[in-house]
């Protein structure tokens, strides 16, 4: 038998991470580097993801490309693919939240939110598979929310959305995991990114959140690592379909 350890070792394998510009996609490549992956990082902004590369190294390179994009998706798949090869992991971290009020949402708000949060993991998951069950293993992780449970006050575009996350994780379970392809979903709870600057430059609102959670506290960036490993490493292979509350208990209260 096999050390454990070794079933957290990802040398050999290639990761796709959409968002990994910043926050927890950031956090998120940095974890599988670690691990010994190789790292294709996807954003739109080419500086971030230029000092992500230099943070890992030759292990890394960074694709600036839209994934909501769906007209130059095909492009950017090639991108993906074309330094290390075709992913075996690919982590759709990449998301919008508006934070329009139910009666001020707009059709730009919603539609553009529906793109980046549902479709753009989707589509994209879609054209990588195929590269994945040809050789009989994959990890598909996909970010979803508290608010995939829970409705907060300027969220139901991307409380919507999230909830949705958690369906479509279930159904690429279905539809993928018998040829090998694990497909899970994460849904943190309170960290600190830029997505929740307002939330954490308020201090009485992030004290509130952080007493909502069974530990007491929000989350830090290192506790992200070890939930993101397990489910893009050998560890998880018997474990799909599912969605891992990383909240420090905030959806148990």
């Amino acid at each position: 038998m096999d050390h454990p350890a070794s079933l957290f070792d990802l040398t050999g394998r290639v990761a796709c991470v959409t968002g990994a510009s910043s926050g927890l996609g950031r956090r998120a490549a940095l974890t599988l580097a670690r691990a010994g992956a190789k790292v294709v990082g996807v954003a739109r902004r080419r500086d971030a993801l230029d000092g992500l590369c230099v943070e890992i190294g030759d292990a890394c390179i960074g694709v600036d490309a839209d994934v909501a994009d769906r007209d130059t998706l095909d492009a950017t798949v090639a991108r993906i693919s074309d330094a290390f090869g075709p992913p075996d992991i690919l982590i759709n971290a990449a998301g919008l939240n508006t934070r329009e009020a139910a009666d001020d949402v707009t059709d730009q708000g919603w539609d553009a939110t529906l793109a980046i949060n549902l479709s753009a993991p989707f589509f994209l998951a879609q054209k990588l598979v195929p590269a994945m069950q040809e050789r009989a293993w994959g990890r598909i992780l996909n970010f979803a929310s508290l608010q995939s449970f829970r409705a907060f006050p300027g969220g139901i575009a991307y409380g919507a959305t999230k909830g949705a996350v958690t369906q479509m994780t279930r159904a690429m379970a279905e539809a993928w995991s018998g040829q090998g392809i694990t497909a899970n979903a994460i849904g943190p709870g309170f960290f600190p990114t830029e997505l929740t600057a307002a939330v954490f430059n308020d201090d009485a609102r992030a004290a509130r959140n952080a007493a909502q959670t069974c530990i007491g506290r929000n989350g830090c960036p290192e506790d992200m690592d070890g939930p993101i490993l397990f489910l893009c490493s050998e560890a998880s292979g018997y474990v799909t379909g599912q969605t891992l509350m990383v909240d420090g208990g905030f959806t148990a209260k």
